[in-house]
């Protein structure tokens, strides 16, 4: 089995990738429950979990990604 670089650096970002938009999907529908059951005038935490989520995600990219 080729265990080159690029081929490990594919398989970390699909991974991440993976992660991302599990973790989007699972922060939507959160957000939906908690609306549901706080009952704001507006959609707060479906807004405020994915962006809280992306945000991290983000920062965990960078650095992950950064030089050293």
């Amino acid at each position: 089995m080729d265990k080159s670089p690029r081929k490990t650096s594919f398989w970390k970002y699909a991974g991440l990738a993976t992660q991302f938009f599990a973790g989007i999907g699972i922060t939507l529908w959160l957000g939906q429950l908690a609306d549901k059951q706080f009952g704001p005038s507006f959609p707060l935490w479906v807004w405020l979990l994915p962006l809280l989520l992306i945000s991290g995600m983000l920062y965990r990219i960078i650095r992950e990604t950064s030089s050293k």
